[in-house]
């Protein structure tokens, strides 16, 4: 009898050595290294290299790898091109998830039968370098305005920030941000990370699997959390509201968003990182932030009143759209592009490990429709 487990939890797809967690004691490390450590010892450029690579680069890799980035900034015109034929109104994933698959007509030859040629090596540092420049691209394009060229001086987490408000961000914010990357770089075979393998099972093109994977982030019980997060503070309007718009929630057995994680059974040590760099921030610049934060930490301590028990507690999604949106200054439909951009790495790194060892993933199923029988005479 084949046991059918929905959404196949806990049900093993494949075998990595790219991230691990250790969900009892809210561990996530990627290649071995601690996120704990990463965040505060290196940059989203020398993270990507991990996990492409498997281990740290040296000082002279990393910079040769900084440049090759840096030079790839720049996005295709006639890319451009399409981006402006699209509706100024369209949401940034599509968007995002339409520009990315258009990029394998550029890079007819990037594939799994070669996939450490020079040529599929320097396609999927195409995809990072150019994630961040067409996000950036499409929030000046939506409103009008012409995009701002990227500077091939600057590091993925400057440009993105420069090329989106047109100034160059202080160091300060360039860090915070780096580190937000960091966190979102790799996160195990989560939804958006099994769909790209599953593209890249067929042999497809790494275009069409981060294009398949950023589509499935988009959905609100992936990557667009966040912002469902900050529509559910908002809705709160005031800490003293928390009780009771919780105890109101989990009657009516409706979702808490932020609040748990299939794989942590304690505090996602991420949520944990980004709470304390927003108050480390917050601290040293003496910015006051909107109420929304201080409606986020009722939430939580009711929701750790209520819900530990059961192992519920924040996720990265909890916080991060208030970071973005009081700290960054960023509009809420970007939060997940930004997720995508840091997630590219990861996604990278698992199309590369899938093809490496490739079989074409082909579950079954338990078919419950009608028995056979015959077609009805007329």
């Amino acid at each position: 009898m084949i046991e059918y487990i929905p959404g196949l939890a806990g049900v093993p797809a494949t075998e990595s050595a790219i991230s691990s967690i250790d969900g009892k004691n809210g561990i996530l490390a990627y290649r071995g290294y601690s996120i704990e450590d990463l965040v505060k010892y290196s940059s989203f450029e020398e993270v990507a290299m991990l996990l492409r690579d498997g281990e740290l680069p040296t000082a002279e890799a990393l910079a040769d790898f900084n440049k090759v980035l840096h030079e790839r900034y720049e996005v295709k015109r006639d890319i451009r091109l399409m981006m402006w034929a699209l509706p100024t109104n369209g949401h940034p994933m599509d968007v995002l998830q339409t520009a990315i698959a258009s990029m394998a007509t550029f890079y007819p030859d990037a594939g799994a039968e070669d996939p450490d040629s020079a040529y599929t090596q320097s396609a999927l540092t195409k995809i990072i370098a150019n994630m961040s420049t067409l996000v950036a691209m499409w929030a000046r394009i939506s409103t009008g305005y012409d995009p701002i060229p990227p500077s091939k001086e600057m590091s993925y987490a400057k440009n993105f920030l420069y090329m989106s408000f047109g100034e160059e961000p202080d160091e300060d914010i360039v860090k915070l941000f780096d580190a937000c990357l960091i966190l979102h770089a790799e996160h195990t075979i989560n939804a958006s990370t099994f769909s790209a393998m599953v593209t890249a099972s067929t042999l497809a093109n790494p275009f069409a699997s981060v294009s398949a994977a950023v589509g499935t982030l988009a959905g609100s019980l992936h990557g667009g959390a966040n912002e469902d997060v900050l529509n559910m503070l908002d809705e709160i309007g005031d800490a003293k509201n928390a009780r009771a718009y919780i105890e109101n929630r989990l009657k009516n057995k409706q979702v808490i968003w932020g609040m748990g994680h299939r794989e942590y059974s304690v505090k996602d040590p991420r949520a944990t990182i980004l709470q304390e760099m927003m108050r480390s921030y917050v601290s040293k610049t003496n910015m006051v932030l909107s109420k929304r934060f201080e409606t986020a930490l009722e939430v939580e301590r009711v929701c750790e009143e209520l819900l530990s028990v059961k192992g519920v507690f924040p996720n990265v999604d909890f916080y991060s759209g208030i970071l973005y949106t009081e700290i960054f200054k960023i509009p809420r439909k970007y939060f997940t592009p930004i997720f995508a951009m840091a997630r590219s790495a990861g996604w990278a790194a698992h199309w590369h490990e899938q093809v490496a060892h490739n079989r074409i993933f082909r579950p079954t199923q338990i078919y419950t429709g009608a028995d056979f029988r015959d077609y009805p005479s007329k």
